[in-house]
């Protein structure tokens, strides 16, 4: 290959992935337009768009081996943007402001929540990206928090069902949480897309796939919520585990303290 063609080349696998981040800007970006004229819907498409833009940015940078500080670091700010800002304009003019004139400061406190803890949430990734377990995340992805906000306004436009607010401020608060806890999410980043797997996964992808087309509102949504509960479920169910485990060994220690207190003569 020419001298030239090759840099050019080289140029081109570091730009590819930023195009996808770019990408996933401009949708966040037009999210926030469109929840600001009050054309929710297409809010809420923008942001599945910019989930989408946001994941095949870092399959492509680590299929091209073109992941560099720069890339993650912009990737960052656009995620503020598109799953931390672009939400929580999205649910406060879908259903916070609805609280009423009285309570308009609560409804932009929990508008704001979603968008603090989201920056939060990024910046421990990033700073913590060398030694958290690749299995998990710690918190809630920020693009799930805003998935199920679009999602949700999706299914509530498709269903004809006119958002609870009080609901949705603690929702939002609760999504919050979520973020900036230290509950452990699976990634699926495990998960070796280019090794052969079992037929049963290509079955699961079919089944999803008919159950994406039969409703293409409810299903996704419940995707999400239940990747969003599936967290909070696995720590409670974990903790009392090891709740048990120590319980056993207490009652294992007592009772060789009573053998070995039986067994002295004196």
């Amino acid at each position: 290959m020419p001298k030239f063609n090759k840099k050019v080349a080289e140029r081109g696998v570091y730009v590819l992935p930023s195009l996808f981040t770019t990408m996933g800007l401009f949708a966040g970006f037009y999210s926030l337009i469109a929840s600001i004229q009050g054309n929710f819907e297409t809010a809420a498409w923008a942001i599945l768009a910019a989930a989408i833009f946001d994941m095949l940015d870092g399959r492509v940078a680590r299929l091209l081996h073109a992941e560099t500080d720069f890339g993650a670091e912009y990737d960052s700010l656009c995620d503020m943007l598109s799953f931390g800002v672009a939400p929580a304009i999205l649910v406060y003019f879908w259903a916070l402001v609805n609280l009423g004139t009285d309570l308009h400061r609560l409804a932009w406190l929990g508008a704001f929540f979603l968008v603090a803890c989201a920056a939060i949430r990024l910046a421990r990734f990033n700073v913590k990206l060398d030694v958290q377990d690749k299995r998990y995340f710690q918190g809630l992805p920020t693009p799930a928090a805003a998935l199920l906000i679009a999602m949700a306004v999706l299914f509530h436009l498709d269903a004809k069902i006119e958002p609870l607010p009080w609901l949705w401020f603690f929702l939002s608060s609760f999504l919050a949480w979520l973020m900036v806890s230290n509950v452990r999410f699976v990634s699926g980043k495990d998960l070796d897309l280019k090794k052969r797997q079992s037929s049963s996964v290509l079955l699961v992808m079919v089944a999803l796939v008919a159950f994406l087309a039969i409703d293409p509102y409810r299903v996704p949504f419940t995707i999400i919520l239940a990747y969003c509960l599936h967290g909070p479920l696995m720590s409670l169910w974990q903790n009392r585990r090891l709740a048990e485990a120590r319980k056993k060994r207490k009652l294992r220690r007592k009772a060789n303290k009573k053998d070995s207190t039986d067994e002295d003569p004196s």
